[in-house]
């Protein structure tokens, strides 16, 4: 991956902080881009190679990342006749192909960060709401009207949770939850900490308000 693909040369060199780089100058729509570090790009392309069954899920963290909650909601839902036919699947371990829940994804090249995790990081309040909506146990009362009266007018349908996993019980690799993440930021975050809407229900008790 690092390796030039004309003279095998190893092009890669070592970041400050003594990470791997492949430092290139990317000329695209964008403009050019001096200096611009492809590795994470490579790899990631190579990732999808070896399981291209989780573009679905990848395509999921950036929509978080970037706030677009119409693009979520129709990935999520899928585009009936077209979609149905390319639902993310993984091999188990008898070979079978298994759905993968692209809601409580855990990006493996990414600190196994969840949508969840994402959207905190990036300030994204309408994909947290959105993600605990359909994908947590948190009661509805706990919702602000205004937050369901969107999810009715874009027609988002709350499922059954039981026996599904609360995703705000999902860690990352650095054992966070998405309110630990919280706590860390802080800013934006600060009353949803306090109002303890990202803490999953624990033996029967509820979030306070």
């Amino acid at each position: 991956m690092v390796q030039c693909p004309n003279c095998s040369k190893d092009v890669s060199s070592h970041t400050p902080s003594g990470g791997e780089q492949v430092l290139c100058n990317l000329n695209n729509e964008g403009g050019l881009q001096e200096g611009f570090d492809i590795l994470p790009i490579l790899k990631e392309e190579s990732y999808l190679k070896a399981f291209p069954e989780e573009r679905r899920c990848r395509a999921f963290l950036e929509f978080c990342a970037e706030g677009d909650v119409g693009a979520i909601l129709e990935l999520i839902n899928g585009d009936k006749g077209e979609d149905d036919k390319d639902v993310s699947m993984n091999p188990n371990e008898e070979g079978a192909a298994r759905p993968i829940d692209v809601l409580r994804y855990q990006d493996p090249m990414g600190s196994f960060s969840t949508g969840l995790h994402v959207a905190v990081s990036n300030g994204r309040e309408e994909v947290v709401w959105l993600l605990l909506f359909v994908a947590s146990s948190l009661e509805l009362h706990f919702f602000p009207p205004d937050v369901l009266e969107a999810a009715q007018t874009l027609g988002v349908t709350r499922e059954e949770q039981t026996g599904k996993v609360d995703i705000r019980i999902l860690e990352d690799s650095s054992h966070r939850t998405a309110e630990n993440l919280a706590q860390q930021l802080g800013g934006v975050w600060e009353s949803w900490v306090r109002s303890e809407r990202l803490r999953p229900i624990i033996d029967g008790i509820l979030p306070v308000v």
